[in-house]
């Protein structure tokens, strides 16, 4: 998944859409690649790597009046030239590219094989331009229809045929827009692809299908029936569209939160069930696991510890965890019937990729969680679960925190239904939970307002404490480092029951405390811990569920309730709000949000 842009009109098709496939470029990806329809048939050219790579291999573009073209971030196969978008059928007169996961692929493309049809590349989309085969009766609009129901999963569609002047779009779950011009249109999956070319867009909504013409374009829902163009002017320049018109990436990252765990949980929770094909050849050995090892550095160890929690407490595990960089240099005395678990956004940390190696060495299994297939990470570990959080340009980490931590919830699952520890029902419960937590993540995302209202009272302190227990303490780390990371006010994280055992010293009137009070079980002792710093005259931030707001309503000075859901449950739901709190602070001190000072995105060195 990444980008795509479509063009139909006069003009030369090529040049229009290498122009805009570099327009998203700042969305990362690994490979590119073109489709244009021309008198000889449809021509393709796609490579791994850069555009510019896929510049220098096409000798001899073909005049073209209509065509579609793509960055991919591989999610299905590996970064290769192979399994670069467009995709064709197997006549070659059909060509798709797409952004998403079809979740139902593998069946698709077996019962297609069965007919036939021969596949190549290891991609989940070409099953759709061999659907639209199978189906294809000198209309590519009635074959789209016929295939729709077919497709589960998430899906922006960019569709052409040698025999028809049009491009069709599909939106389900995955942004596209259509960029309207006088006797030429547009299409893409952001704005920024288009800005040069116009300012008229159709933004594409959930379940819409778009009948690109160079002189008009018709929509449709997935029945078949006519909806109207709802047409907005933009007026963004190039640099606010890259960030979807937000001010900086960092504050559109958090605001994408709610689709990118939706996306990491798609084709993973199946009729009540956690499926993950990923660890079927490590079953036998996860089945006799004792004793897990996690290691991970910054964002990715607070997701470790949350992991940490879930697969002693769900799965009965010994846990060990460690940073990586302490985990390389220690003395382990490794126990039989253990796996390592790694954790990396890049896919590249150096001291993550080290301690992925040392356990290796000395015999022990190691899966990893990463952002990016094909990664250092991905390629070494014994098997790798894919987060989707898709490409994370500010330093400082959002998304892909959420998204590691939506796939060790699966994972903790999948572990105590293996060991025998999770019912049915029990799992049909934290199941249905977890599938529920995007939409409760885009209810506080709707509230970004007043948390910003609250930030008007902190960002001048130099001092704000962080506590929490067990789940919640976890959560206030993560917390911490993202006010301490982009707002450079100090900022630090305790067990809310070792206050009294030195940090209390700390506090003033002047220093701020956020209390995260979303384990219910222990609420109370860490009510009694408020309590103590009230005491000495400190302002309190409490973050609980919606259900306790009567009872905590008055318990501090700023309070925010989130919707109610398992406190198993609450950092997924909890750590946007820290994250807009530490990004609002940021902002009202004016500090550069999306590249913080002295750090990097990707730390590949000791």
């Amino acid at each position: 998944m990444c980008g795509i842009v479509g063009y139909v009109g006069p003009k030369d098709a090529y040049d229009i859409l290498i122009e805009s496939l570099k327009k998203l470029e700042y969305r990362g990806y690994d490979s590119s690649g073109v489709a244009l329809k021309t008198n000889d048939g449809i021509f393709i050219a796609k490579k791994k790597g850069r555009i510019s790579e896929l510049e220098s291999d096409i000798m001899d573009v073909p005049t073209s009046h209509l065509g579609i073209a793509h960055t991919r971030w591989a999610t299905h196969g590996a970064p290769k030239d192979e399994n670069a978008h467009p995709h064709t059928d197997c006549t070659g007169t059909i060509a798709v590219v797409h952004n998403g996961i079809i979740e139902n692929y593998r069946e698709l493309k077996a019962s297609l094989a069965q007919k036939g049809h021969k596949f190549t590349s290891e991609t989940d989309t070409e099953v759709v331009a061999h659907l639209l085969e199978e189906y294809y009766q000198g209309d590519i609009l009635s074959a789209l229809f016929k295939i729709l129901p077919l497709l589960k999963g998430a899906f922006a569609l960019g569709i052409i045929s040698l025999k028809e002047e049009r491009i069709l779009a599909v939106r389900q779950d995955s942004p596209l827009v259509i960029g309207l011009g006088s006797g030429e249109n547009f299409l893409a999956s952001d704005i920024p692809a288009l800005l040069s070319h116009t300012k008229e867009f159709v933004i594409m909504e959930n379940g819409q299908v778009a009948d690109i013409r160079a002189d008009h374009v018709d929509m449709y829902d997935f029945d078949g029936d006519d909806i109207p163009l709802k047409i907005t002017h933009v007026d963004w320049d190039e640099a606010q569209a890259e960030k979807g018109g937000y001010d900086h990436f960092m504050i559109k990252e958090i605001m994408e939160q709610d689709q990118a765990i939706k996306n990491t949980l798609l084709g993973r929770v199946i009729d009540n069930h956690v499926i993950l094909e990923e660890l079927t050849p490590l079953q036998e050995k996860l089945q006799k696991t004792e004793r897990i090892y996690i290691t991970a550095c910054g964002t990715a160890y607070h997701a470790g510890m949350v992991g940490a929690y879930l697969l002693r407490h769900m799965a009965g595990l010994d846990v060990e965890i460690e940073v990586a960089s302490e985990f390389r240099y220690a003395k382990h005395h490794w126990h039989d019937n253990s796996i390592g678990l790694v954790i990396s956004q890049s896919g590249e940390t150096a001291d993550t990729l080290q301690a992925l190696r040392l356990m290796q060495a000395d015999g022990i299994p190691v899966i990893s969680v990463v952002n990016v297939l094909g990664s250092s990470v991905y390629r070494e570990a014994d098997a790798s679960l894919l987060t989707q959080a898709g490409p994370e340009i500010a330093v400082a980490s959002t998304k892909a925190y959420s998204t590691q931590l939506a796939v060790l919830y699966l994972f903790a699952i999948y572990m105590a239904r293996l060991k025998g520890l999770l019912d049915n029902e029990a799992e049909k419960h934290i199941l249905q939970e977890l599938w529920n937590v995007p939409e409760k993540v885009r209810v506080v995302l709707n509230q970004a307002h007043t948390i910003r209202e609250i930030a008007q009272d902190t960002y001048k302190t130099n001092d704000i404490f962080f506590i929490g227990r067990q789940l919640d303490y976890m959560l206030a780390l993560e917390g911490s480092l993202k006010l301490k990371e982009i707002s450079y006010i100090h900022s630090e994280a305790f067990p809310a029951g070792e206050l009294k055992h030195g940090p209390l010293a700390l506090v003033t009137s002047d220093t701020p405390t956020i209390a995260i009070l979303m384990q219910e079980d222990i609420m109370e002792k860490t009510i009694s811990n408020v309590s103590e710093v009230k005491a000495r005259q400190g302002d309190v931030f409490v973050l609980a569920f919606e259900r306790n707001k009567k009872a905590l309503h008055d318990i501090g000075r700023w309070a925010f309730f989130v919707p109610d859901t398992l406190p198993l449950l609450g950092p997924l739901v909890g750590i946007p709000v820290l994250q807009l709190f530490a990004y609002y602070n940021a902002v009202l001190r004016g500090t550069d949000v999306d590249k913080p000072r002295n750090l990097a995105k990707s730390v590949t060195v000791e």
